[in-house]
């Protein structure tokens, strides 16, 4: 059942590439025909794998900033950011990085930053040149970059893991070599992307090239009230993403819901703003991405995950052993839960680093970057995120280049992260 689950898996991607079809529906098939017609489970436990906190996620995170969008207010806060750097557009990149960093390096969960930031960075993006792929990549490596430290979900579960093990643990050595790793690849991306072709800022005093603010014309006191309207609406909207920010960041509560209860409280307080933002919420992305983890979850259930990481650590060499396990760690995670793969390959790399043959920090640094640095694929929540708040128009071509991005991480990623943590060392 393990190895037909792994054939199913790669069926699934070759349907969707030779037939117009999303490919969450051939997962959710998938899922279907592996968990009860071969294996004979109830329906509820082949849902039991249905990401419901990501379902969550992408349709309130997308309805609110739809609204948001839709009333001008994304346009302010990018006009407000542009000035902000005094002029220098592409120095926006950097300032997304550092910013996801921070946030993430003092304790918030990645997706949750990258949430709040990445429709800001794809809107900048839009309105000055820049490539939606670039920015989306700078913020979600920023805040994978800062998601080991100390203080972070990531770093707290790696470490303590470790120190439970009984092995050498370093907490800011995991931290600086996540940030170092991802710093370095968010480098390559903005030149190789285009980071240099933003075009100038608007001088002082200058409209946004699409803003939805447009002045009224003089001489026409009857659109004044519609103005009025439209700064009150954004006023309101700047609040409920201040409370977005302050709650799943501050208070770690959950931001797809937070963004659900922002939502309902800006359809209350001002309706004429809510205009086509149910049709603007990816519902495509929402089907591929749901659909797909959930055929996951029946892989895991199964037990292939485990058997695949048993069968790899199992390996006479351990350098080729811990080469294998990167690998294991970023083909599973650009499907899966990034967090609960640490979980299950910290454990599974013990018994070869308490033999001494290969580094405790090391190793554990090489598996946490192979692990996360494929969390740019759009089946995982910080790429879905990126594609659902990006354009409509351009969404299909931003989904296509995260899939070719991702599959070349995926096969260059963990390999990096093996010569310079493992293999060096």
């Amino acid at each position: 059942m393990q190895g037909w689950s792994i054939v199913v898996l790669v069926a699934v991607f070759a349907g969707a590439s030779l037939l117009s079809v999303n490919m969450g529906l051939l997962g959710l098939a998938a899922a279907f025909v592996v968990g009860t017609l071969l294996a004979g489970w109830p329906v509820k436990d082949v849902l039991a794998g249905f990401p419901a906190d990501l379902f969550v996620t992408l349709v309130g995170i997308t309805y609110l900033f739809a609204i948001a969008s839709g009333n001008g207010t994304i346009d302010r806060i990018v006009d407000g950011a542009a000035r902000a750097i005094g002029g220098h557009a592409r120095a926006m990149p950097w300032l997304m990085f550092g910013v996801s960093a921070v946030v993430t390096g003092v304790g918030a969960l990645s997706p949750a930053a990258v949430a709040i930031i990445a429709p800001i960075a794809l809107r900048f993006a839009t309105q000055y040149g820049l490539s939606p792929l670039m920015m989306g990549l700078m913020v979600i490596h920023g805040a994978q970059g800062g998601g080991f430290s100390p203080l972070s979900v990531y770093g707290g579960i790696t470490n303590q893991v470790v120190s439970r093990a009984g092995l050498e643990s370093d907490p800011t050595a995991l931290f600086l070599a996540s940030l170092a790793f991802n710093g370095a690849i968010a480098l390559v991306v903005y030149f190789a992307f285009g980071g240099l072709r933003a075009r100038a800022v608007a001088p002082a005093g200058a409209p946004l090239p699409d803003s939805a603010a447009t002045p009224p014309a003089p001489g026409l006191p009857p659109a004044a009230p519609t103005a009025a309207r439209q700064r009150r609406d954004q006023s309101f909207t700047m609040l409920g993403l201040l409370v977005l920010a302050v709650a799943s960041l501050g208070f770690q509560l959950n931001v797809g819901f937070v963004a659900v209860l922002v939502a309902l409280a800006l359809a209350i307080l001002a309706p004429g703003g809510q205009g086509a933002a149910e049709e603007r919420v990816s519902w495509s992305t929402v089907l591929l991405v749901c659909g797909i983890i959930t055929y996951i979850g029946v892989m895991e259930r199964l037990g292939t995950i485990d058997w695949l990481g048993a069968e790899v650590a199992a390996l006479g060499s351990p350098l080729l052993a811990a080469l294998a396990l990167c690998y294991v760690a970023g083909l599973v995670s650009a499907f899966a839960s990034s967090t609960a793969l640490l979980g299950i390959l910290v454990p599974l790399a013990v018994p070869f680093m308490a033999q001494g043959a290969v580094g405790a920090v090391a190793m554990v640094s090489a598996i946490a970057v192979a692990t996360t640095i494929v969390d740019t694929s759009p089946f995982s929540t910080n790429g879905a995120l990126v594609v659902a708040n990006a354009p409509p128009e351009r969404r299909a071509a931003l989904l296509r280049q995260l899939l070719r991005y991702s599959a070349a991480i995926v096969v260059i990623g963990p390999l990096l992260a093996w010569l310079v943590f493992v293999a060096r060392a």
